[in-house]
């Protein structure tokens, strides 16, 4: 938890305000039980109204200055602890955008979330409470410890046969307490996990009528969190009960021992008044401590899972470095191998192929053939085992991740579409696009149709998700973000499986004359998309089964020939 309230540093000058404005807050509060006591002793036990007029307008001036103090230690104390879960929130962003997908998969997107939002928020309220309770609870009890010896050494010992007690009382809390708050987050990221996946998959649980069940998943998620948290808060609620009983058998004895003393002579009734106040400051001090306690136990396991994403490296590094383009549009694979984290089999082994500029190369296989994870390589979403990927004849590891990405234009298997309209959604792909040019790029993606005949065409909104749009609305504005880029290399993952077979040919067609001085890696499930390709790479369990064209291979490659022979007629296939 020190390594994150480091970065509290940037508001030094802040803090040190809050901090000598909390000062001069407790010595005012310390200084009031000495007032009173000579209001009570000096002024109503002897008569003198003028001298308890007197004393009483030095208290509240007092008064002023502390509450004052208060005011605006809470104001620089706020501001101070926003600041810094803002820079925090900041950096856990931006660190987790050069994650690659491999980090994703490990931390997973539902702890990222509740790591970023909910674990931030609970360090951050920590923080405005070490703020004021740091220097406060210290001079509170320290002062008053010297104040209440101060009014009557014998009297005191009373105090110091009671903070042992309570002491051990919040150390014993905070022992219970510090696993329960680690499990609390635990089931919190499981309830976020249900959450996410049920409002994400909406469509598919109403489809399958698998709501009853989703609910009950989510009821023992939600149940999980709620007795974790019951166990925590029956912990914590003995804290305030004995704090009451320890505070209140300390005064109860303190009057009983108190009364004598003032019986014998040794006492004033003034001072034992000051006594009981400077007790109850003390008291309270302990009881900011073990409220502390109660924070900090969440906070630094909030913390810590902070840290470990702060702490996270990603798997590789970018050299930085710029390199001129040898080949234009092209790509190459050498003794690519690939195998997932924990994996006990490659996902790809020895892949080596080499894609030309305007050369169309498909990838086809069965499910689990390693078809997406090939095409994930290129834009090096993951590092790769062995071999050598080379975009434009450089080597991917050899030139940043951002230089690599300028040169691609990728449509992942599933279309991601973001809020905003139609124009914002196809600009992603180049920002400083023109009109025309994404007219131009929707055109060649087969989308302009259904865009035109929107209320506001190209200014039309787009749902969270894009829920207006239909599956193959969604591709073809994918391919459309892809097209407007221009780029060197093209890579279709399955991009094209939601359009029909009319607009499929359609839009491979205008392809052809697009992507004349790029190269296209395309992969697809459908023979008939990829029967004109210049190459057929036929993937089978992470291996190139075969490699030639469509009618090469649908001679000499038995795996091909039953791809094709399972999709198409023999007339068809003749």
């Amino acid at each position: 938890m020190f390594k994150l309230l480091k970065k509290l540093t940037a508001y030094k000058w802040m803090i040190l305000a809050v901090l000598g404005l909390i000062f001069l807050q407790s010595m005012a509060e310390l200084y009031l039980p000495t007032l009173m006591a000579d209001i009570v002793d000096k002024g109503v036990v002897s008569g003198d109204t003028a001298y308890i007029w007197k004393i009483g307008g030095l208290m509240l001036g007092v008064s002023a200055i502390g509450a004052l103090a208060s005011v605006v230690a809470s104001y620089y104390s706020s501001r101070a602890a926003m600041g810094f879960g803002r820079d925090v929130r900041k950096k856990v962003f931006y660190h987790v955008e050069n994650f690659s997908l491999q980090e994703f998969d490990e931390v997973g997107t539902a702890s990222l979330i509740t790591r970023t939002t909910n674990d931030i928020t609970q360090v951050q309220q920590v923080v405005i409470m070490m703020l004021r309770m740091v220097v406060s609870a210290p001079i509170m009890l320290i002062g008053g410890i010297i104040m209440a010896v101060s009014k009557d050494p014998k009297l005191s010992l009373i105090v110091l046969v009671t903070m042992p007690v309570l002491i051990g009382a919040i150390l014993l809390i905070f022992k219970i307490g510090m696993p329960l708050f680690q499990l609390v987050q635990k089931r919190l990221d499981q309830l976020n996990l249900v959450f996410r996946e049920n409002l994400t998959g909406i469509r598919v649980i109403r489809a399958f009528n698998k709501e009853t069940q989703e609910k009950q998943r989510l009821k023992r998620a939600n149940r999980d969190l709620t007795d974790v948290s019951i166990k925590v808060n029956k912990v914590m609620a003995f804290m305030m009960p004995v704090m009451m009983l320890v505070m209140n058998l300390t005064v109860v004895a303190i009057i009983w021992f108190g009364g004598i003393r003032i019986d014998n002579g040794a006492m004033q009734i003034g001072d034992l008044m000051a006594f009981i106040q400077y007790v109850m400051q003390i008291m309270f001090a302990l009881v900011m401590a073990s409220m502390m306690f109660v924070m900090i136990p969440r906070a630094a396991v909030s913390a810590k899972r902070i840290n470990d994403v702060l702490e996270m490296k990603p798997s590789f590094q970018d050299n930085g470095t710029s390199h001129a383009n040898k080949k234009q549009g092209t790509l190459e694979f050498e003794n690519v191998s690939f195998s997932y984290p924990g994996a006990e089999e490659p996902a790809l082994s020895n892949i080596s192929f080499t894609a030309e500029q305007g050369e169309v190369t498909a990838i086809i296989g069965g499910t689990g053939s390693g078809k997406s994870t090939l095409v994930n390589l290129v834009p090096r979403f993951y590092e790769v085992s062995s071999g050598v990927i080379r975009v434009n004849g450089v080597d991917i590891r050899d030139a940043s991740q951002a230089e690599i990405r300028s040169k691609i234009g990728f449509v992942p298997q599933k279309a991601v579409i973001f809020t905003g309209t139609i124009a914002d959604n196809i600009r992603f792909g180049k920002e400083d696009a023109t009109e025309n040019e994404i007219i131009h790029a929707a055109k060649i993606a087969q989308a302009d149709d259904f865009i035109q005949k929107m209320p506001d065409g190209y200014h039309s909104e787009i749902e969270q998700g894009g829920s207006n749009l239909s599956g193959g609305q969604k591709q073809r504005l994918s391919i459309a973000r892809a097209l407007v880029r221009k780029p060197d290399i093209y890579i279709f993952d399955d991009s094209f499986s939601a359009l029909d077979f009319k607009t499929d040919a359609k839009l491979r067609a205008a392809l052809k004359d697009e992507i004349r001085d790029a190269t296209m890696l395309l992969v697809a499930q459908r023979v008939s998309t990829v029967v004109d390709a210049d190459r057929i790479i036929v993937l089978d369990n992470g291996k190139i089964a075969g490699m030639g064209t469509h009618q090469e291979l649908l001679e000499t490659n038995d795996v091909y020939r039953e791809i094709v022979e399972s999709q198409l007629s023999e007339e068809e296939i003749a």
